[in-house]
């Protein structure tokens, strides 16, 4: 089985694209469940306006934000490499990312900005900044450690989000043992659909499918039309 990939957290140089050099980066303990997005636009009311032409009430776009929204889950009891006696150990390394750090420059000395912020995972990837963060203890030890933890991380970037899919073109190849099957429409006769696929030994593929009257398929019937002539045996379908 391929090796299940971890969502990380990677903390970015100012230009907030780079990552930045001698930073370990954070795998989550579990990946999150689910992710949301939220996109917003920054609607801007023109100044001044033609009443004539109709453009009074015209909005502009100004700087588009997405936000994304997740909840990451720890449990110290859980671990089975370098185990530790407090889960505030592991949410710390989360946390780190809402602490402000130094503009770098002579002109910005002294002011101080949330660190970039990298969420991977495998083909998501989004940067941006923390902008909010929750952590719920939930489990304490009976000498009273905390050993379980959830944190709801809220990022954004000043930007809406392209999806980067990569070089491939998505496509899934066909999975051994697998055939496509093709669905008949109301009023459909099994010659019609083999027809449609520039097939005519409708027989073949009526006995393979174990098709009764190949005249009346009842809608939503799944078909093989990609059967031979002079194939033995039948694929079990159910009527529907």
């Amino acid at each position: 089985m391929p090796e299940l990939a971890k969502a990380q957290l990677i903390e970015l140089n100012q230009d907030f694209i780079s990552e930045k050099e001698g930073v370990k980066k954070v795998d989550v303990q579990f990946n999150p469940e689910s992710l949301k997005l939220t996109y917003a636009n920054q609607l801007v009311q023109p100044d001044g306006g033609d009443q004539a032409s109709g453009t009074a009430g015209r909005q502009f776009v100004g700087v588009g934000t997405t936000k994304l929204s997740l909840q990451l889950w720890f449990d110290v009891t859980a671990m089975q490499e370098d185990p530790v006696d407090d889960v505030r150990r592991l949410t710390q390394k989360v946390t780190h990312f809402m602490v402000p750090q130094e503009l770098e420059g002579a002109d910005d000395a002294g002011k101080l900005v949330p660190p970039g912020v990298r969420f991977s995972w495998g083909s998501f990837v989004f940067d941006g900044m923390v902008e909010g963060l929750e952590e719920t203890i939930e489990f304490f030890s009976p000498d009273g450690k905390p050993l379980r933890a959830s944190i709801t991380l809220a990022l954004s970037q000043q930007k809406i989000l392209k999806t980067n899919y990569g070089e491939e073109d998505g496509r899934v190849p066909q999975q051994p043992g697998h055939r496509p099957l093709t669905s008949a429409k109301a009023g459909d006769s099994l010659q019609n659909m083999a027809a449609r696929t520039g097939k005519t030994d409708w027989q073949s593929i009526a006995a393979m499918n174990a098709v009764e009257d190949p005249l009346r398929l009842s809608s939503g019937k799944l078909v093989d039309l990609n059967v031979r002539a002079g194939s033995i045996g039948r694929i079990p379908l159910e009527n529907s």
